[in-house]
């Protein structure tokens, strides 16, 4: 019988959530250097170089992979014999190590947890309550297993119940495309089928943390039906050409997960979920002899990359930029800023648009007249920082506010990740403006440009504050031009044609 200790627990918890913060996993790390040596398209080569330099980078200085530190998934296997001496609860346990992990003044990690979802969506300031699953099994071990999910990529999980005839692949291929480039390609998809509509999306999620194996399984060879469809789904939804962050290329995904379980007759449940370029997971056992240990990657795991803008980049003065300038850029093209820029995302846009609806003048201090707003939440910094990691937010989530920025505040221009919407596509060609994307799963890597910051408005918002940042040499790209031509768009049909295995329909 093992006594698993309060402390230990708790502890060990903590631990792990540090850990994943800043290690990706080798195994995610070893695919993705492979994937950057395969590609050919030269947009998604140098986002997978960005995001494999920022894994380094996080791994030496211990600081966040991503801004989005997730929300905290953790999955228990309690051994039937394992004895606990505690005054918590388990639930409590948990949330008091991620109380611990997300405030560590040596790393502070995002708080991204907000309750009264449906009304104040105030954030809980401490990233607790986790997603909590558990199950008693044989046994006298403690199995933990624990991720920290992006909601970028979170918000792509899809989940339907097909006609027990139809076909999974099918559903797919047709779901896939649909998700946009918000949940960060590359990375893996998870997929659940069977049971009921709650085990069919728990099926995807736990599939997501097991190992990369998809190379190992085309060597070997399928010895299921399962093999069989993962190695369908890898080689077609990497057909369809979306590439690294949308932008067009050879790999969207590293690997294909299916788990599956017996189902009603009537009912085929399926759920989906990708992961993202920010992969974050971690399991250990606890037999009563104390906190878990963990091992990190070694330094020679991540391939030999050296990341460079290139001397074709356009640099960029934001303080002097004009619409005739902006009008100038292209579609595709590498832009390096400079200069004083303004900050927000939902909840700052939210309020901005009440103020704008009952007439009342913007805070003191927000003017966008002639600026450009980065959808960014960053993390607290530490030591000697500016700021902490501080990529760049999904854009699509600001849509609905485009045409009202654009329209009623002078804003020139907006920098993100992942496409823009067609009605954000149409505001931006109407008033000469232009999106930018910064890359996302690199943020440790963007922060490095941001010189100065200040919160000018909103301070109650946390990191979703509208802050003014001074960058130098931020590295973006032209996503959406002034004559709303999205590389989103034409990126991914370029390189669906050129893989030429799946058929490309009219644009």
């Amino acid at each position: 019988m093992s006594v698993i200790r309060e402390e230990d627990f708790i502890q060990s918890i903590a631990d792990a959530l540090q850990f994943i913060s800043y290690y990706h996993p080798t195994d995610y790390i070893q695919a993705l250097g492979q994937a950057w040596q395969r590609e050919e398209s030269p947009a998604a080569k140098d986002a997978m170089a960005q995001i494999l330099v920022n894994s380094r980078m996080c791994a030496e200085g211990r600081r966040p992979i991503c801004q989005d530190t997730g929300l905290v998934v953790v999955m228990l296997k309690v051994g039937m014999e394992v004895r606990w001496t505690s005054r918590l609860s388990v639930e409590e346990m948990v949330n008091e190590g991620v109380r611990r992990a997300y405030t560590d003044p040596n790393n502070i990690l995002r708080a991204s947890m907000v309750s009264d979802p449906l009304g104040e969506r105030r954030n809980t300031g401490d990233n607790t309550p986790a997603i909590l699953h558990a199950e008693l099994v044989p046994g006298d071990q403690l199995e933990v297993r624990l991720a920290a999910k992006g909601g970028g990529s979170e918000n792509k999980a899809r989940f339907t119940v097909l006609n027990p005839s139809a076909s999974l692949v099918d559903w797919v291929l047709e779901t896939v495309p649909t998700l946009g480039a918000g949940w960060c390609p590359p990375g893996i998809l998870g997929i659940g089928v069977g049971g009921s509509a709650e085990k069919a999306m728990l099926l995807a999620k736990e599939s997501l943390l097991e190992p990369i194996d998809i190379q190992q399984l085309q060597q070997r060879g399928p010895n299921s039906r399962l093999d069989e469809l993962r190695l369908e789904l890898y080689e077609k939804v990497n057909a369809l050409g979306i590439g690294a962050q949308g932008l067009g290329g050879l790999t969207t995904v590293l690997d294909v997960k299916i788990r599956d379980y017996p189902t009603h007759a009537a009912s085929l449940p399926v759920g989906l979920i990708p992961n993202c370029a920010a992969t974050r997971h971690l399991e250990f056992t606890l037999d009563g002899s104390g906190p878990a240990d963990f091992l990190p990657p070694r330094t020679e795991d991540w391939p030999d990359i050296q990341w460079e803008i290139g001397p074709e980049a356009r640099r960029v003065d934001l303080n002097s930029v004009t619409r005739e300038e902006v009008a100038a850029w292209q579609p595709g093209e590498r832009l390096l800023l400079s200069g004083k820029m303004l900050t927000g995302r939902d909840a700052a846009h939210k309020r901005l648009a009440d103020l704008i609806a009952r007439g009342e003048p913007l805070p003191s201090g927000v003017d966008f007249r002639g600026r450009f707003i980065y959808y960014v939440g960053p993390v607290d910094p530490v030591r000697e920082e500016v700021v902490g990691p501080a990529g760049p937010t999904t854009a699509t989530r600001m849509d609905r506010f485009t045409e009202m920025m654009l329209a009623e505040t002078g804003l020139v221009g907006m920098i993100g990740k992942a496409e823009r919407g067609p009605a954000a596509i149409e505001a931006i060609k109407r008033h000469g403006a232009v999106y930018l994307m910064a890359v996302g799963g690199a943020a440790y890597l963007v922060s490095k440009a941001i010189r100065s910051t200040r919160v000018v408005a909103f301070a109650d918002l946390g990191m979703e504050a509208i802050r003014e940042f001074e960058v130098q040499d931020m590295p973006v790209t032209v996503a959406v031009d002034s004559r709303g031509q999205s590389v989103h768009q034409s990126g991914p049909r370029e390189w669906r044609m050129r893989i030429g295995k799946i058929p490309v329909s009219a644009p």
